[in-house]
């Protein structure tokens, strides 16, 4: 398997594939307050089956060129993810998504890891538009859409109904030009 460092910390970028299922379920066990904030991945995965069925569904995703799952890892920890929940390489779009445990906030990890599956999604698949959509109520996620140069599309009004309550989601994107002219920027 490769491994695509993230910087001098020792932080990896890796494939999350489904023989990892019982590592990403300690994990996500260990953020799952933490994630499921903002983030559904608590709601689905909660046993050894339905962690291996989540990574089944990204590796099935990866497959068919329609979405990708990659681990961040610090010090051989998995910490948190980053991923392309949809990709259409025909169309030239793709939605980018993260989320992170505790102990791996305020490192600029997700930031650092998205940049390399953003470039690579824009670079080597000939993507145009990459989103990021995002809890309105979710400051740090939205930070790191600003940190990748991305542009505020919208807010979308109460759509997403999350345990029982509306939130408003925005809509962030970055378009391939915007992306090549802000790498000299890094």
């Amino acid at each position: 398997m490769y491994a695509i460092s993230l910087g001098d910390d020792g932080a990896e970028l890796r494939p999350l594939e489904p023989w990892q299922a019982e590592e990403f379920l300690t994990h996500v066990d260990r953020g799952r307050e933490f994630i499921g904030q903002y983030n559904a991945l608590p709601d689905v995965v909660t046993d050894l089956e339905s962690s291996r069925a989540f990574l089944q569904a990204y590796a099935e995703k990866a497959a068919a060129d329609a979405g990708r799952l990659h681990g961040i890892w610090t010090d051989g920890k998995l910490v948190g993810a980053v991923l392309f929940r949809r990709m259409d390489a025909e169309q030239g779009t793709a939605e980018a998504g993260c989320w992170l445990e505790p102990s791996a906030v305020g490192k600029g990890l997700v930031t650092r890891a998205a940049r390399v599956i953003i470039d690579w999604a824009v670079e080597e698949r000939g993507i145009h538009r990459v989103d990021w959509w995002v809890s309105a109520a979710n400051e740090p996620s939205i930070a790191v859409a600003r940190r990748l140069g991305m542009t505020k599309d919208g807010v979308l009004r109460e759509s997403y109904l999350y345990r029982g309550q509306r939130h408003d989601e925005e809509v962030w994107s970055v378009l391939a030009p915007e992306w090549r002219a802000g790498k000299r920027a890094f």
